[in-house]
């Protein structure tokens, strides 16, 4: 693989302050979701203030655009690249909740992408249902050896779990599912093992370090999807263990061997997967509602 340009424009660049200590969300009612929200409301406006102090004006704009009263944070932390936990949906009410856990270049400058498929998949599952984008990770360059190694998931995964676990203690009926794009998948595979939660979708994958659906020792139901357009399908399926880490995921989370749920998610690329119509989205609505996905079909 090749390694990153020296010099390039890094998102973790730009300062931010340290952000206060989030207490345990202990319960889910609308007022201490409201207190959550008004907690993370200030971090964001005080990262803000800090980047335009700093002359990184396009950092600010966006920092603003995040402080709308209308969008709802459990946890802001601006340092490094960016760590943010947003909700869509009402949570207070939600029966059916998805964590959507981003791949690889996800940041603060790059949310973009998984704000939109964020609100494409809540709007898909309806009413009694919340989406949760965890950015709550430093995501690895695409282009880049962490990429292609457990490291990054390997830090990520105690925040995984504790956030999960955290989440299903507060809405002890709700049916919580992981829903892991690319290396996000990674860091899932890291942090099923006892999560009580009922899917762990894995979509976009190069693997996720096990031999298999069994040995990530969790009781949710596994499933796999991919595009036939995603180039992540030619990232070859091996492991190599080098001295002081592992290069490669093994076994295609698609494949027969591996022994998932596969669903079938049309032609799409690798970041088409929660594109609106698409029929990847239908599929994953569908698995997080309970339901069971169309076997074959073509995206709308």
């Amino acid at each position: 693989m090749a390694v990153p340009v020296a010099g390039a424009a890094r998102s973790a660049s730009v300062p931010a302050p340290v952000p206060p200590v989030q207490p345990l969300l202990r319960s889910a009612t609308p007022a201490a979701l409201a207190e959550r929200y008004a907690a993370s409301h200030a971090a964001i406006l005080a990262a803000e203030q800090m980047a335009a102090r700093n002359g990184h004006q396009g950092r600010a704009a966006m920092l603003r655009a995040m402080a709308d009263p209308s969008r709802r944070f459990l946890s802001f932390d601006g340092r490094d690249g960016g760590r943010t936990v947003e909700v869509f949906g009402e949570l207070s009410r939600a029966e059916r909740i998805a964590v959507l856990v981003p791949g690889s270049d996800t940041n603060l400058d790059k949310y973009g992408l998984l704000r939109g498929g964020s609100i494409r998949l809540q709007q898909a599952l309806g009413d009694r249902s919340a989406v949760i984008a965890w950015l709550g990770y430093r995501t690895p360059s695409t282009v880049s050896f962490q990429a292609a190694t457990p490291g990054r998931a390997d830090e990520a995964a105690p925040a995984l779990r504790a956030f999960v676990r955290e989440l299903g203690a507060a809405l002890p009926a709700a049916r919580i599912s992981m829903l892991c794009h690319s290396y996000g998948s990674v860091v899932c595979g890291r942090a099923a093992p006892g999560l009580d939660v009922a899917n762990i979708v894995l979509y976009g994958s190069a693997g996720v370090t096990v031999d298999n659906a069994a040995a990530l020792r969790t009781r949710a139901t596994v499933w796999a999807g991919r595009g036939s357009g995603d180039w992540i399908a030619a990232i070859p399926h091996t492991r190599l263990h080098l001295p002081f880490t592992t290069f490669g995921f093994g076994v295609d989370p698609v494949s027969p061997r591996f022994g998932a749920r596969v669903f079938a998610a049309g032609d799409g690329g690798h970041s088409d997967y929660l594109k609106l119509g698409s029929l990847p989205l239908r599929n994953i609505a569908r698995i997080v509602s309970g339901q069971a996905p169309t076997e074959v079909g073509r995206d709308a």
